[in-house]
């Protein structure tokens, strides 16, 4: 496999950039809707992005490990008490959310009360295909499914929170048994914190825009702004926990411990942070999601801010290496004082990209980002795009309400399975015909207003122009 060294095709861009007098600062970036991909060579941006590692003590999960049966992924995949619907059984509003071109390979749905609840939001996707080269882990193949709490619902609805006073900052992942391509099945995992030493845990408050399997990390995106200034949190599959307390509550509860309801959970083994909280005082942007480059040398992560979907605009897409699985490190390679370091930068047209996936062609060596748009409105479909350092390239289809409508509605994440180049993505949304939430506790009718538009769908990276 062909192996790219970005900095010196980082350097060469940016040369070639100021012999056309242009000087890829912050100011020209906001001033003009690019289609292609650009390097941004900036140290100060770069250092912005600089991460310190935080790892959680071993005593400490230790600790936690000793009072919660420690389980593999196995046991999750055979607890499985959710199946998922083939595309031939999904319903015909779930059928309006799939895409067009390039066509799915398969498509999947959730049961009927995740198809239809309101109280979370499908976001990253991962898998065993990132995992690991083979796309197994043991023997299973897996797919990991990131929903976040739907916190916006609390505060449109303030009773709810009378209701599930535990209910917001949560994020869960579906444990998908993906071994036969007609039958998936799936378990929910809480992800929690360690508190109190181990002795007890909290949840996790991630918003899991994306997700990336490596060895056996999983890395997802830290909350917008988290004001301990995390950016990335890690988990381990090698640290999942059996709650021993079915119960609305989080943590340690009398008789044990409950993890709101969930069976399992997974707490965080270590975190990445920035050195400030991002927003726009500081001038750090967040990252909302990540995605796994094993077409990189070395394997890296790729990260990039969120834009509003609509008119074009500029944002930053950036990556950071990734060491060599290691049961007892953490995941991003580090400088001898702590830190992971921006490895490459480039800006991009991210408006309404709910993640971008990046990928070198072995052949011809020629990179490109996959960065399909986010569209806003119930049954609108995405927009596909793919873009390079040349310019973008747009499908086109019939039968939507716009030429370019072809991608799968409200898409999140990207997720390219390695060993048979196919990429997987998922759509989040279920909102009524007014594309508002609705209050599950008002009514026993609630579910007649919703639109369920949310499936788990491949597509071979060969499909994508």
């Amino acid at each position: 496999m062909r192996k790219s060294r970005n900095w010196f095709v980082l350097a060469a861009a940016v040369l070639s950039l100021a012999a056309a007098g242009i000087t890829p600062g912050a100011a020209q970036i906001q001033e003009e809707a690019y289609p292609e991909v650009r390097p941004l060579s900036s140290t100060t941006e770069a250092a912005k992005l600089r991460l310190e590692e935080r790892k959680v003590s071993s005593d400490t999960l230790a600790e936690l490990d000793s009072r919660l049966d420690n389980v593999g992924v196995a046991e999750v995949l055979a607890s499985a008490n959710h199946t998922m619907r083939n595309s031939a059984d999904c319903y015909p509003q779930e059928v309006k959310a799939f895409p067009v071109n390039p066509a799915p390979a398969s498509a999947y749905c959730w049961d009927t009360g995740d198809a239809y609840t309101q109280r979370w939001l499908p976001q990253g996707v991962t898998s065993s295909g990132d995992a690991d080269d083979d796309g197994l882990w043991g023997d299973d193949k897996v797919l990991l499914s990131g929903w976040k709490s739907n916190d916006s619902l609390f505060t449109t609805f303030p009773t709810m929170l009378n209701n599930d006073p535990n209910g917001q900052h949560l994020a869960r992942v579906a444990f998908i048994n993906a071994n036969n391509p007609s039958s998936f099945s799936y378990r929910w995992v809480l992800l929690v914190i360690p508190t109190e030493g181990g002795a007890n845990f909290d949840n996790a408050g991630v918003q899991l825009g994306g997700m990336v399997w490596f060895g056996d990390k999983l890395i997802v995106t830290a909350k917008g702004g988290d004001p301990s200034t995390n950016a990335l949190y890690v988990f381990s599959m090698n640290h999942i926990l059996r709650a021993t307390v079915s119960s609305n509550a989080i943590g340690r509860v009398p008789g044990g411990y409950s993890a709101h309801g969930y069976q399992y959970v997974m707490p965080a083994i270590g975190s990445y942070g920035l050195s400030k909280k991002c927003d726009s005082t500081t001038g750090i942007v967040c990252p909302a999601h990540v995605s796994l480059d094993r077409s990189a040398s070395p394997d890296s992560i790729v990260l990039n801010e969120y834009q509003p979907s609509g008119t074009p605009k500029i944002g930053k897409m950036w990556g950071y290496q990734l060491a060599a699985p290691s049961e007892s490190g953490m995941p991003l390679l580090k400088d001898s004082s702590g830190y992971a370091n921006v490895s490459e930068m480039f800006t991009a047209d991210m408006a309404g990209a709910q993640g971008a996936l990046s990928y070198r062609d072995p052949e011809t060596g020629k990179r490109s980002w996959y960065l399909p748009r986010h569209r806003g409105g119930v049954g609108q479909r995405g927009v596909y795009q793919r873009r390079d350092t040349t310019g973008v390239q747009t499908t086109t289809c019939t039968g939507t309400d716009a030429p370019t409508a072809c991608w799968a509605a409200k898409s999140q994440g990207l997720s390219l399975w390695w060993s048979t180049k196919t990429v997987w993505s998922q759509t989040e949304w279920a909102a009524d015909k007014n594309a508002k939430w609705v209050n599950e506790d008002a009514s026993s009718t609630w579910k007649s207003q919703v639109i369920p538009e949310r499936l788990l769908f491949s597509v071979p990276l060969s499909s994508m122009p």
